[in-house]
């Protein structure tokens, strides 16, 4: 299995869904989704980087609370994330998020993501790989 993201329609909201060759990669795969429903995440510098936890009681939980992590970031601090660096450990996710400052001249941002939600909230193994994928407000 190859890391990959992609959307997928659910009704007025998007769907982000990430696959990776282990739990982990699938999140940052879920993160770049998340960016992707914003802007092009390859269009956005590793200039800053901002450390994340979370913890959470299942797999899904914390997915939801580490997509929600960034957007809470990404609005504090006024940045476009466009690469991610996860580490597990049962269910606690550390993380380094890279990124630069908005500019809407720059990154045509498309929407602003409100957060994620529980719809289809979903962490799985799959053809010798892993599934994260929710669907998020916007």
């Amino acid at each position: 299995m190859q890391d990959h993201w992609e959307h997928y329609e659910h009704g007025a909201d998007i769907g982000v869904r990430g696959y990776g060759r282990s739990k982990a990669q699938a999140f940052e795969q879920a993160a770049l989704a998340l960016t992707a429903v914003i802007t092009d995440p390859q269009a956005v510098a590793a200039l800053e980087t901002v450390q994340i936890s979370c913890e959470a009681p299942d797999d899904e939980l914390l997915l939801a609370d580490w997509l929600n992590a960034l957007v809470y970031e990404m609005a504090v601090r006024r940045l476009l994330f466009g690469q991610f660096h996860v580490e597990l450990d049962g269910t606690r996710l550390t993380a380094q998020a890279r990124g630069e400052p908005a500019s809407v001249p720059r990154h045509h941002p498309a929407v602003e993501v409100k957060g994620a939600t529980y719809t289809t909230l979903r962490v799985a193994p799959v053809d010798g790989g892993w599934l994260a994928q929710t669907v998020v407000d916007v």
